[in-house]
């Protein structure tokens, strides 16, 4: 049993994190997090749709026609600093002596291909122009040139873009103007997630960002309005206190600051399921905060979603129409064989063998826990070797068949079989994801009721040179989902262009075309 002190308590309910919480997750850190149990990739045909073009006009169709009286929303995750994002160029800044070294000597010796890369495309960066006009210091050298370029970037007392939340650094050179991913998530809300010329945005963020948000808000949104005539609601969350995860030493006892205080650590994304709990919307678009387009491919992107909320409405209005009947009074046989094969076949439930042999109440009991879920259509993409998560079908610990979304670290890599399914994967996760949180009746649901608190995961971390374990909540769109029906869309490439290093705003995909 764990010792509390008085402060210990204090600190508990300063966070909102109740004693039981804390004794489940030690109890976690114990026992360990089991590894998914893979029973075979997800691919087209068996596990994933993909459509014709004739099907994805009917469906985009069908949305756009059918949308009009429901609230929609996109909701973004958009919290925390874009400092990995520049790595390579702290890493630059700390070792790189312009006075001493040439640049290309520098790039050769450390087989630096980031910074080559960076330095070549220089000019093709959408703060370019921004960073150059800060900038008296003269440069002699290459070397000196992006060595004062790169510092004029990153230092506190500068632009300090490595504080910045990644949402609003700037992305996309428009000539007249620079969007950043704040903005081009407007536009594209515009695009596919408005209703009578509203659309409705919610994003979350980090405390500390929220006033630089409001900021980008205010300065953008009458030029997006007018682009796209359009207005905007859009609201901030951040991650709760009440979601951080207890830190334990290696023995599994609770890691103690130098204070003496407990250590805890944020959740991760899996904690943003709260969050999205306190929504409100009859279709709630998710797509992370980093994966925003250029004009070109706009069109595309919108059809792509429009075909996935399609889905969705679609599926959902014959749910909604087994769920009155389930609510009624169910005893026709052939009804009931007639919802079964709807929930294989269209929502991908699996169900024991024995079934078919159960009296019809212990069908019907069955069919009403299998139907009354919130639905989620997932956009997945063709691997392209890009790494991150896969659609799968597993079987968990209750001996359930369902389709998920696996991230690498919840697979035994050690298992070859494992192993082979998990490399069989034919599509990756790009995070884009449409939902339906309402049943039947209009009521929503706890999303927390659907989340499987085995799909987490402990991490090897050091504080002040100690080592210690941390916990990540299920992540967002894979153990915070697990118990969702779930469908999963083939969607085209040009729908997943995040940025994880400042060099992807170098890509094609991220260069606007400046006669737009």
């Amino acid at each position: 049993m764990i010792q509390l002190s008085e402060k210990d308590w204090e600190q508990l309910e300063n966070k909102g994190i109740t004693k039981e919480t804390v004794v489940d997750q030690i109890k976690t850190f114990k026992e360990g997090i089991p590894f998914v149990r893979l029973e075979k990739a997800a691919v087209i045909g068996d596990g994933i749709s993909k459509f014709s073009e004739a099907e994805q006009t009917r469906l985009v169709r069908y949305f756009e026609e059918n949308s009009k009286v429901l609230t929609l929303l996109k909701f973004v995750p958009a919290s925390g600093a874009a400092s990995r994002m520049f790595k390579a160029l702290f890493n630059f800044l700390d070792v790189y002596d312009p006075g001493h070294e040439d640049l290309e000597a520098y790039l050769e010796r450390n087989e630096d291909t980031d910074l080559k890369k960076f330095s070549e495309g220089l000019k093709d960066l959408p703060f370019y122009d921004l960073v150059r006009n800060r900038i008296i210091e003269k440069a002699n050298t290459k070397g000196k040139e992006i060595y004062v370029f790169v510092r004029e970037m990153m230092s506190e007392n500068t632009l300090n873009y490595g504080f910045y939340p990644k949402g609003l650094l700037p992305f996309h050179n428009y000539g007249e103007y620079v969007a950043t991913p704040f903005e081009e998530h407007l536009t594209e809300a515009a695009n596919y997630a408005r209703n009578e010329r509203n659309a409705n945005l919610h994003f979350t963020i980090s405390p500390q960002h929220e006033e630089m948000f409001k900021k980008e808000f205010s300065s953008v949104k009458e030029r997006v309005s007018v682009e796209t005539n359009t207005s905007f609601q859009v609201g901030y969350s951040y991650q709760k206190p009440s979601t951080d995860t207890i830190a334990v030493d290696m023995e599994n006892n609770p890691f103690r600051n130098t204070d003496g205080s407990l250590l805890f650590r944020p959740g991760g994304h899996g904690a943003l399921i709260e969050n999205l709990n306190e929504q409100d919307a009859d279709i709630i678009f998710i797509k992370n905060i980093d994966n925003v387009v250029v004009p070109e491919a706009l069109e595309e992107v919108s059809d792509s979603k429009k075909t996935l909320a399609g889905v969705l409405l679609e599926v959902q209005q014959k749910v909604f129409e087994y769920a009155r009947f389930l609510d009624g009074d169910p005893h026709d046989k052939e009804k009931l064989g007639e919802i079964k094969d709807f929930l294989t076949s269209r929502l991908n439930v699996r169900f024991s063998d024995n079934f078919s042999g159960l009296e019809v109440t212990g069908q019907v009991k069955i069919l009403k826990d299998k139907i009354n879920r919130p639905i989620r259509v997932c956009g997945m993409v063709k691997n392209e070797g890009e790494p991150g998560g896969g659609p799968f079908w597993i079987r968990d610990r209750y001996d359930t068949v369902s389709l998920q979304i696996v991230e690498s670290a919840q697979v035994d890599m050690n298992n070859s079989d494992q192993l082979a399914i998990f490399r069989n994967s034919t599509h990756f996760n790009p995070v884009d994801l449409v939902c339906g949180i309402k049943d039947h009746k209009g009521t929503k649901y706890n999303l927390l009721n659907f989340v499987d608190s085995k799909q987490g995961f402990i991490t090897n971390k050091t504080k002040e040179g100690r080592e210690l374990k941390a916990l990540e909540l299920p992540g967002l769109w894979n153990g915070a989902m697990a118990f969702w029906n779930t469908i999963f869309v083939e969607v085209p490439l040009s729908t997943f262009n995040p940025v994880k290093t400042v060099n992807d705003l170098l890509k094609p995909s991220h260069q606007v075309n400046q006669t737009h």
